[in-house]
């Protein structure tokens, strides 16, 4: 009599059904763009701080600034009126043809005169002015403060990677995986409630999926929402046809964007006009919009189409609770003195489009809720990336329990790569990230284009990282990378200290919290390296076990049934 011996049958995910499917999905949508993925969640939430990083990389700014804190508030010795005739006798001396003039006459801690123009190469020109004699101010550090992007460097990185408009395009595609593997995995787990509030240490690949689902569940309203919100903000550059269709193929963006910014403006008549006192319209502007008058921008100066824009002054205050960071607007033909433009705080030039585009925008760059809500953007952001990270890291903790034999007979030399990826995506990039600011210190003030040679740095430790972690053993790579992650950042102030003269604990005495922030902020995160790496030097290491020859033959996803006759 023959007996059947049928072998374990692998189905496909169609065979599976729809969670088993789902599954296959989650798993691999997300591990070819985990590293990516990591590397913008961690960038975007430094970037949630860029002002303070950048305070810290530009010492000289903060040092003036704190020898001159005790020093009493300046007397608002001019008026408005006459800082407005300075500023604009200022622009039709030095600038006449520039098409528009923006002047900041707002005596704040912080502002004094400024007035803006737009360049003839394109982009802005701007100046610094003295409010009692309109002469041109040159700032003391000016000549000594070193060049650099600061924490824009994260911002740039975040959306575009440093690489424009295909950056753009990178990051937009890798957010639409994002979402498939989100979408995905809430389909995946049956107990995504339950999943929150277990976690089981120091069980191998459970401890790591426990870590992963409750990391993911904390944060999946914030994933889903920064997501979308990203997407939305760029949505004229990803849908380009709405625009296209309107504005035809030819300078479409352009022209967009101009109607979009310059609502209303007007064309040059060729008749010349005076420029009248703008105190007046000022003061009708408070009036209207009920702010006070942050930035005028006069276009078309001297000619009889001059219209005259007044925007107010968003207060910390309203935008605790403003979803829209738009401020008042009013406008103003002067040739008439009609008012020909209101827009309320909050509101938009655009109509709805416009609100909507605004309110994306502000969730998405937290522009509302002041401190405590970065914060909380802040930590959402690390468990989001800690998402990312553990998912990646999960992968490979399976399967060095049992290979899939996904890649047939180079199923371990794919692990290898995803292992050296996962060691340079993770600790590679976070020391990339930290020795952006010790290049900061540590290139001479001096240098030609020294902006650009501190990004240089970030992407060239983040090489030599991703160059060591090939050469090293997965275990040694994670203790070295970690271990030189924790002392860059515990010697982050040490460093300062020698480049700059300026330490913690003064930091603290003068109330600079942005650059105390940034270097407590750095030691906590050298604390949590040290840490992990004296958790993986205690960790026994175990080989990846091989799959069966029957696996290595074939794909895992492959059905396989095998009969064999015995008497």
């Amino acid at each position: 009599m023959n007996a059947v011996k049928v072998d374990k049958v692998v189905k496909t995910p169609q065979q599976g059904g729809l969670r088993q499917a789902m599954a296959w999905l989650h798993t691999w949508s997300g591990l070819w763009i985990s590293w990516l993925l990591f590397a913008i969640f961690l960038t975007g939430t430094l970037a949630v701080f860029d002002d303070p990083i950048g305070h810290w990389m530009t010492p000289e700014h903060a040092l003036e600034e704190a020898a001159h804190a005790n020093d009493p508030p300046l007397p608002k010795v001019t008026d408005r009126a006459h800082r407005l005739e300075l500023a604009l006798d200022f622009m039709a001396k030095e600038h006449p043809q520039a098409d528009m003039w923006e002047i900041w006459p707002v005596q704040r801690p912080g502002h004094g005169l400024s007035a803006y123009w737009f360049q003839p190469s394109g982009g802005y020109g701007s100046a610094d002015l003295d409010p009692l004699t309109g002469a041109i101010v040159k700032h003391a550090r000016e000549a000594t403060e070193r060049e650099t992007i600061g924490g824009h460097h994260f911002v740039d990185f975040h959306y575009e990677l440093h690489a424009g408009r295909i950056g753009v395009w990178i990051v937009a595609i890798t957010t639409m995986i994002m979402l498939v593997a989100l979408v995905s995995g809430v389909i995946t787990h049956k107990r995504i409630f339950k999943d929150f509030f277990t976690f089981r240490p120091a069980k191998g690949q459970r401890s790591w999926l426990d870590a992963h689902n409750a990391v993911a569940v904390l944060t999946l309203p914030f994933q889903f929402m920064i997501a979308y919100t990203g997407l939305a903000f760029f949505s004229d550059d990803y849908v380009p046809a709405p625009v296209v269709a309107q504005y035809g193929m030819e300078n479409a963006k352009k022209a967009f964007l101009a109607d979009w910014n310059d609502v209303g403006k007007p064309a040059r008549s060729g008749q010349p006009l005076a420029i009248p006192a703008l105190e007046s319209f000022a003061l009708r502007a408070e009036q209207a919009i009920g702010q006070e008058i942050r930035a005028v921008v006069l276009d078309n100066p001297n000619d009889a189409s001059m219209r005259v824009c007044m925007y107010g002054w968003n207060e910390d205050t309203e935008l605790l609770t403003r979803l829209s960071a738009s401020s008042g607007r009013a406008c103003y033909a002067l040739a008439t003195g009609e008012q020909v433009a209101v827009r309320l705080p909050g509101e938009s030039d655009t109509g709805g489009a416009g609100l909507t585009r605004s309110v994306m925008s502000n969730l998405h760059m937290v522009g509302f809720g002041g401190t405590p809500m970065r914060w909380l953007y802040f930590f959402c952001g690390l468990a989001g990336t800690a998402m990312m990270g553990t998912g990646a890291i999960m992968f490979m903790v399976k399967r060095r329990q049992k290979s899939g034999g996904e890649f047939g007979a180079y199923t371990q030399r794919v692990y290898r790569v995803i292992a050296c990826l996962n060691v340079a995506a993770i600790a590679g990039l976070s020391i990339a990230c930290v020795g952006f600011l010790w290049a900061n210190r540590l290139i001479p003030v001096g240098l030609e284009h020294r902006a650009g040679w501190e990004v240089r740095a970030f992407f060239g430790v983040w090489f030599l990282m991703l160059v060591h972690a090939c050469l090293r053993a997965e275990k040694r790579a994670w203790i070295e990378q970690l271990g030189l992650l924790a002392a860059l950042c515990l010697l982050l102030p040490v460093l300062n200290v020698l480049s700059t003269g300026d330490n913690l604990v003064a930091q603290v005495a003068r109330g600079d919290w942005e650059s105390a922030g940034v270097e407590l902020g750095s030691m906590a995160f050298g604390l949590l390296a040290a840490w992990g790496a004296w958790k993986v030097h205690k960790r026994k290491e175990k080989p990846l076990k091989k799959a069966a020859a029957r696996e290595n033959a074939a794909p895992a996803a492959s059905l396989q049934v095998s009969t064999e006759g015995q008497s």
